[in-house]
């Protein structure tokens, strides 16, 4: 990567984007890292405490799915590249209500392609939009196979859906326009920082609360899983020797049932908390199967080993206990997460 760009990181307030966000401000000094994120539910401006006050980092509030909330941003900072991981991406919420999905992943997609498109028109080769995305695309695996990268797509739920359009509209963009775009499609990612209606700290919070453990079905279902460290790792290396135009899988090779990770944090947890071993899993409640379960997905990432280098550095069980550890020395976070309370810290450290 070239020393002084101006990256626009969409969604950088949530979950993975933070990982992305710190990793990027402290890897480039000389580049201009901005944080554009509209502190939905999942944003948590906490999550950047540590790089919050470096000089080559800002934060922009804004929204994706408003036209010119993005056109300003890419005027203001003149925006050389972008990295899009602004989604929403619970799929229990997508069931729910598809239109908000449709308008963030796909709507808001769009937005920010055209913006891309106008800012960077005759200058393409100078600018990269990175679209991040998902393997859930892919739709659902039988006992045996793999997702590649020319696995057609056939999604099951309404995020899957919307994930998908979006990935169809960044090629079609490359064709159409010639923009210069790279896709990558992740795995479950678990890791710090993760909101917990997601599995593993939602386990966490419960084991240590004494709350039932919901299991969907009979927690046969089997996910992929990747250390979040190691896929902003990967986003980092598909950033500066991702080819134009080509996609990505970014996997894990680490395939678990989830009963089978649900029992792997109980009694990690138990045994972290000094409780006796098994009083956790006396709290595992299996509730009705989510409509539309994709039984299994598995990820081949061997493309993105074999042409770029990367390849995870954590298995699944040094990882899990990391992950277990953080959660259990930040219970301030995760307090103020399932409270609400983190919602104030904008308005605290930002608002004028």
């Amino acid at each position: 990567m070239s020393n002084k760009k101006n990256i626009l990181i969409t969604g950088g307030a949530g979950f993975i984007g933070s990982h992305v966000v710190r990793l990027f401000v402290k890897n480039y000094p000389d580049s201009h890292i901005i944080n554009f994120d509209a502190l939905t539910y999942a944003g948590n401006l906490e999550n950047l405490r540590d790089v919050e006050n470096s000089s080559n980092y800002t934060f922009v509030k804004g929204d994706i799915t408003n036209t010119d909330e993005v056109a300003r941003v890419f005027q203001k900072y003149e925006i050389s590249d972008v990295i899009h991981l602004a989604a929403e991406s619970h799929v229990d919420r997508s069931i729910s209500d598809p239109s908000a999905f449709v308008n963030t992943n796909v709507n808001g997609t769009v937005n920010l392609l055209n913006a891309a498109v106008e800012r960077w028109k005759g200058r393409y080769a100078n600018h990269l939009f990175y679209h991040v995305s998902t393997d859930e695309v892919y739709g659902s695996l039988g006992d045996t196979g793999l997702f590649t990268e020319e696995t057609p797509y056939d999604p099951k739920s309404p995020y899957s859906a919307s994930k998908a359009s979006s990935d169809h509209f960044v090629r079609a963009y490359t064709n159409t326009y010639g923009l210069r775009t790279v896709i990558s499609n992740c795995s479950n990612n678990y890791g710090p920082n993760q909101f917990p209606e997601k599995l593993i700290p939602l386990l966490i919070h419960n084991i240590k609360t004494g709350k039932e453990l919901p299991v969907y079905g009979k927690g046969l279902n089997v996910r992929d899983w990747l250390y979040v460290v190691d896929h902003a790792r990967a986003i980092e290396v598909v950033f500066n020797e991702g080819k134009p135009g080509e996609t990505y899988n970014i996997g894990g090779h680490n395939e678990w049932k989830n009963i089978d990770i649900v029992e792997l944090v109980c009694d990690l947890t138990d045994e972290k908390l000094k409780r006796d071993t098994g009083s956790a899993r006396q709290l595992i409640t299996f509730v009705k199967d989510r409509a539309g379960h994709d039984m299994r997905y598995a990820i081949d990432a061997s493309k993105i080993e074999r042409e770029l280098g990367w390849k995870p550095s954590l298995q699944f069980e040094k990882g899990i206990a990391l992950t277990i550890d953080w959660y259990l020395k930040n219970e301030e976070w995760l307090n103020g997460v399932t409270s609400g309370d983190y919602r104030a810290y904008y308005d605290k450290q930002y608002a004028q």
